[in-house]
């Protein structure tokens, strides 16, 4: 997901909102205000509802990103850098470029979320706490008690053993740390959540056929987002097992760097059915030009513009080695080349990696794809 309202940034990290965080909010604030505070505290005026309601909304998602900010924080103290945080539809996410190194890494970065969560709702559960002492039973007694309650469940969830929850991480680093191999650890986390989300859309579909009420299918929409982010991080792993020179075309065709866009277009794009060529100078990559690139150039241009013009720069398209984990390949592809990548030997060009050469190596059996 993207962000779709930027926040500025937090740490140094770019926060931003996507725009299913709205419909969201709204629903817990409505449904706070408009139902669960008047039934459970009745006697208050309604702007005081919709004030607990508007509030309780805008502290429990503070509360997410204090949770995914933790996640990036420590993630950075372990190496890893951060592309930024967005909040979405159901939560939040920490966009890492990169993986944790050892399993005690991975156990820091997906441990600290759950516990900031765990913290929050100790400290709302602790003010209702004293609040009650003191007497207090009415609506701030509710919305802190509310606010304590849905972190700590948000902590207890996010520590269920199933990807890509953090207790998913948790289980991939246990496993890692004891049987030394990620791929294998990544896999069975991520299978957890398969299962896990069939679990949470059975059992939804089961309370909505006892209650008939449409909001019990809320959970099955969890579940089916937790089983695809499941099976994708499945796929995910399997890449982990290949070294880039079983996923890339070898020996690509090349095209001077020179050549004019209009020649180009002429001697290539008819006779072909690559979409993206790399440019060379004595067999050095130099950069990358897609026909895209190519046919955004004006008509009238073309014969006086050279693909080095409009092609994607050194500095924009990743370079691999032939023997180097694809996983490692995979956070350094950019959008600019299209998710493509170059792979180069002793400074000379030996393979390129296309998204397509990548969508296909995910469905190879992870045996195969061994070496």
């Amino acid at each position: 997901m993207r962000a779709s309202i930027p926040l500025g940034r937090i740490a140094g990290v770019k926060v931003g909102v996507n725009w299913s965080v709205l419909l969201i909010f709204a629903l817990i604030a409505s449904t706070l205000a408009g139902a669960r505070f008047p039934a459970t505290y009745p006697g208050n005026p309604e702007w005081a509802y919709a004030a607990a309601g508007v509030g309780a909304a805008l502290v429990f998602f503070t509360g997410l990103l204090a949770h995914e900010v933790s996640h990036a924080i420590v993630a950075r103290r372990n190496g890893i850098a951060v592309e930024g945080i967005t909040l979405w539809l159901f939560g939040g996410v920490a966009q890492l470029r990169g993986e944790a190194a050892k399993p005690g890494a991975e156990l820091r970065i997906a441990g600290v979320g759950p516990l900031v969560s765990l913290i929050i709702g100790l400290f709302f559960g602790g003010i209702a706490a004293l609040l009650r002492v003191t007497g207090e039973s009415g609506l701030p007694y509710g919305t802190f008690l509310w606010l304590g309650a849905i972190n700590v469940a948000l902590a207890v969830f996010n520590i269920l053993p199933a990807a890509p929850l953090d207790g998913g991480r948790l289980l991939r680093a246990a496993l890692w740390k004891r049987r030394g191999d990620r791929v294998w650890a990544a896999i069975v986390s991520a299978r957890s959540g398969r299962v896990l989300g069939l679990i949470l859309i059975a059992l939804s579909v089961a309370l909505f056929i006892r209650t008939r009420a449409f909001g019990q299918l809320w959970l099955a929409l969890i579940g089916w987002f937790l089983f695809g982010a499941a099976a994708a991080e499945e796929r995910q792993a399997r890449l982990g097992a290949l070294r880039v020179d079983a996923v890339m075309s070898a020996n690509p065709e090349t095209v001077a760097a020179d050549l004019s866009v209009g020649e180009f277009i002429n001697r290539y794009v008819p006779s072909h059915h690559h979409w993206a060529f790399p440019l060379t100078v004595d067999e050095r990559p130099v950069g990358l030009v897609t026909l895209e690139q190519a046919r955004q150039v004006p008509l009238e241009h073309r014969d006086s513009t050279t693909l080095r013009d409009v092609a994607c720069p050194p500095s924009e398209v990743a370079l691999a080695a032939p023997h180097e984990p694809l996983n490692q390949l995979l956070p350094r592809l950019s959008q600019c080349a299209n998710g493509s990548a170059l792979v180069v030997a002793d400074q000379r060009l030996v393979g390129i990696v296309t998204p397509t050469d990548i969508a296909r190596a995910a469905q190879a059996p992870l045996a195969a794809a061994r070496r």
